[in-house]
């Protein structure tokens, strides 16, 4: 074997240890559209009342890229080959805010970035637990405050959603993390429309 030939197996080797290393590529998820919502329900557009929702806070060991599961009661580990498809924050803030639109129909909800200096209600949502669980369940927990236009607090209210899984897997994980989302956003609904 010549030395141009064995320098060709070497570097044949080296880049099939590469991809050996890295093995298969992770599957990536997007939580689901809200299940109560009609595709082509408009909702917003004669709005009476007007809600800003401020940047939503994540627990720091949520804000990564692969979907946390609870092993037991004090194990949680982030799946490597079972990733978000776009920062989790982004997706929940996105899905609030359709969800929202849909239960507050004479709302219209925007993000902060949207809104400008109207003078409107704003939301605030902590998200402290959003993972599946041992037991079979997805578990999204957290709190949520209401302030009005001048900054003074109305509600500040904890949530906690339970959603059981219907099958084995991570794609049944999301779909009941969605469920749960579906769930927050009634109880935060229900909340502000105490308030009128």
């Amino acid at each position: 074997m010549t030395r141009v030939q064995g320098l060709a197996v070497l570097l044949s080797l080296l880049w099939l240890g590469g991809c050996a290393v890295r093995g298969e590529p992770a599957t990536r998820y997007t939580l689901p559209d809200d299940a109560a919502r009609p595709s082509d329900q408009a909702s917003g557009a004669a709005a009476r009342h007007q809600l800003v929702l401020r940047p939503l806070r994540l627990a720091r060991y949520l804000d990564v890229e692969g979907i946390v599961f609870q092993l037991d009661d004090i194990t949680l580990q982030e799946a490597s080959g079972h990733q978000w498809v776009e920062p989790l924050g982004r997706q929940l803030e996105r899905g609030l805010r359709e969800r929202l639109a849909h239960r507050l129909p004479e709302t219209r909800v925007m993000l902060e970035a949207d809104a400008g200096t109207e003078t409107s209600q704003r939301l605030r949502v902590e998200v402290e637990r959003f993972q599946g669980r041992h037991d079979g369940l997805a578990v999204t927990e957290g709190r949520w405050q209401l302030r009005d236009a001048d900054g003074r607090l109305l509600v500040l209210e904890p949530f906690r959603v339970t959603t059981p899984l219907v099958a084995d897997g991570y794609p049944a994980l999301v779909r009941a993390l969605g469920h749960s989302w579906d769930g927050v956003a009634a109880e935060i609904a229900a909340g502000i429309r105490r308030l009128r």
